[in-house]
């Protein structure tokens, strides 16, 4: 695997030096801007000196749709519910895992220490959010999982670091999200919390997207953390 890291768009917080980090990551499909047009909406400027990181997946073949190459963060193999280790690509999941950790020492590097790093993920980047997150070795800020959920839950307790056990989490989902069942994030959420995870929840009448009530939310558990 390349060691470099990923192409990212970068949204550096105006005027200031940042002090803090969030790598959002994309869902299937999409790339590092789909979440930048979000960044004026959370209103953190005045508050918290935030640099944003949006990096892009590397393209793959989805056997899901038929070989087509898309930007993802892993192959998924079957359309079943729920998905497990068995329907999608681990190698996949470890790979980016690893691209997110060079982020993650990136900004480090940058003088942004773990603890003031938070990572982020819709859909397939949230997947890649949480599992990264609750494994890395040094203590993180906080890991926002929006419309996702964890194919690995089952063997978290195992793999889990001992540095981020009490790491906030934060999950946000649709209502009537026809993309990601709202019955699998209940089981990650549960999941998380049996492992004594401090777990937000939050959902909203809304498909397979982000609303207005759901930024203020985010902005709001931002805040309470930086």
């Amino acid at each position: 695997m390349n060691k470099d890291p990923l192409s990212c768009v970068e949204v550096d917080p105006g005027g200031q030096k940042a002090t803090a980090a969030v790598i959002w990551l994309h869902g299937i499909g999409a790339d590092g801007y789909d979440f930048e047009p979000i960044v004026p909406q959370l209103r953190l400027a005045d508050t918290a000196a935030v640099r944003f990181v949006f990096p892009h997946a590397p393209k793959r073949e989805i056997t899901l749709h038929g070989g087509i190459p898309s930007r993802a963060w892993f192959d998924i193999l079957s359309d079943k519910w729920p998905r497990t280790p068995q329907s999608i690509n681990i190698d996949d999941i470890d790979e980016s895992t690893e691209q997110v950790n060079i982020l993650i020492q990136r900004e480090i590097e940058r003088s942004i220490p773990s603890r003031r790093i938070i990572l982020a993920g819709f859909s397939q980047g949230g997947v890649i959010a949480l599992h990264a997150g609750l494994r890395y070795t040094s203590p993180l800020a906080g890991i926002m999982a929006l419309s996702t959920y964890l194919p690995t839950l089952n063997s978290l307790a195992e793999e889990r670091s001992e540095a981020n056990l009490q790491i906030p989490i934060f999950m946000a989902h649709g209502t009537v999200d026809p993309m990601v069942p709202i019955s699998s994030a209940f089981e990650t959420k549960d999941g998380l919390e049996n492992l004594s995870y401090p777990v937000e929840w939050h959902e909203y009448h809304m498909v397979h997207s982000v609303c207005v009530d759901e930024i203020e939310d985010i902005r709001s558990w931002l805040l309470n953390l930086l």
